[in-house]
């Protein structure tokens, strides 16, 4: 295996039996029968991908891609149908919520428990302790059964103790969405502090700011198969048409995109993505100033209107019409739409034609910024998109001061003696 090589994943397969009745699978156990008795589930089929030592890697997909699965395969919880994982370095794992740990144990039990499992000698734990406990911050808790505590304090002390083992590979699975805001920001922290020392970070999230900002690469998982792999805003961009229902891969999909994803995004390489029903089209898009002078750049602190113009093809009940900002990278920073607004919930006829307008003062900080619209809407229960357009415009925010983060504040800051 490649030194420069952490986690090698080559043609991976889970399948699963399953099985109408309990007695079938008793019958075909015993070898009573000559047929199967079982249906067969493929939890992942034929999945491929290496990961670098130092990349941080996010693995994306819909409920029951195979995400979750994967993962407890590279760690050792599930055994593969077929196919071959190796890897390069100490893992340590924070999987669902409860696996590795005893209920009926206290926390500081499950800790000591815990490291000895993974190789660690008592010394070595009691070394070790004062961080964890620190990192928790869980109080006397840690002398109470973990089956008392909540969900919040349980991922706490699980994160606690998986990064102060001195892995050499972090795998995560969705488990920081469970604790509050502090603790999160805490974990996302360390993954920065992990990502500096040229740590291997694998992770699973929904949270799509989060894979964005923290990812080098993204994974992208449907129905147990790779639909892609490469940079986090591709990689987003699809896993959003895939949400609707609305992505047709094409038989080379894998390949192309992966020669498409690979190197850093920068301005100059976004495309548009369009998609939708057709019910209704997005035919221009563009931003003025005060004046109403078409501009693709505005100084920070003062005031711009985006337009979008929408041609109605089809009569829909009620369309939402959406303005978004993402960042190079695909970070969404802010958006609206007009049912969010209540400016617009009427239904719409075939024929007709609307332009909506956006004006805001625009106090982003200086830099480049991607707009993104879209027309959806409610048809009985079901979500539609009628038209989107990913990534239609540029605009660049010109700043002669920047504070931290993607927004300013502006405070009035004063100084005196007192």
């Amino acid at each position: 295996m490649n030194t420069n090589i952490a986690i090698e994943v080559k043609n991976l397969c889970k399948t699963y039996k399953l099985y109408d009745r309990n007695r079938d699978r008793l019958c075909e156990a015993l070898h009573l029968t000559c047929k199967p008795r079982h249906k067969e589930h493929h939890a992942l089929y034929d999945v491929s991908f290496d990961i670098k030592t130092g990349e941080t890697v996010g693995i994306i997909g819909t409920n029951g891609s195979g995400k979750s699965t994967i993962l407890k395969i590279i760690t050792g919880v599930l055994n593969a149908t077929s196919g071959e994982v190796n890897v390069n370095g100490r893992i340590s794992a924070l999987l669902e919520l409860g696996a590795g740990f005893n209920p009926e144990y206290t926390g500081l039990e499950n800790i000591y428990l815990n490291g000895t499992m993974i190789g660690f000698s008592e010394e070595e734990i009691d070394a070790k302790l004062d961080d964890i406990l620190a990192f928790a911050d869980i109080g006397d808790f840690v002398h109470q059964p973990v089956k008392t505590y909540s969900s919040g304090m349980f991922v706490r002390l699980a994160f606690a103790l998986a990064i102060n083992i001195e892995p050499e590979i972090l795998i995560v699975d969705e488990a920081l969405s469970v604790g509050d805001v502090f603790f999160q920001s805490k974990c996302y922290h360390k993954f920065e502090e992990f990502k500096e020392q040229g740590k291997t970070i694998l992770f699973v999230s929904h949270d799509m700011s989060s894979i964005a900002k923290y990812c080098d690469r993204v994974i992208l998982l449907e129905k147990g198969k790779k639909l892609g792999e490469g940079a986090p805003k591709k990689m987003l961009d699809i896993y959003k048409q895939v949400l609707v229902g609305q992505y047709e891969a094409p038989a080379d999909a894998v390949e192309k995109m992966e020669a498409e994803t690979s190197g850093d995004e920068n301005i100059e390489d976004v495309e548009t993505l369009e998609y939708g029903s057709g019910k209704a089209q997005i035919t221009e898009v563009y931003v003025t100033d005060p004046q109403g002078r078409r501009i693709n750049a505005v100084m920070k602190g003062t005031e711009c209107t985006v337009h979008m113009k929408v041609e109605i093809k089809q009569d829909v009940p009620a369309p939402i019409f959406a303005l978004s900002f993402k960042d190079v990278k695909g970070t969404e920073i802010c958006g609206t739409n007009t049912m969010f607004e209540k400016a617009f919930l009427d239904p719409c006829k075939a024929g007709e034609k609307k332009e909506i307008t956006f004006t805001q003062q625009v106090d982003l900080q200086g830099g480049e910024y991607l707009l993104s619209f879209g027309c959806t809407g409610y048809e009985g229960d079901d979500f539609t998109v009628y038209h989107r357009l990913y990534d239609a415009l540029q605009l660049t925010v010109v700043s002669e001061k920047n504070t931290v983060g993607f927004y300013d504040m502006n405070s009035k800051v004063v100084v005196k003696d007192f």
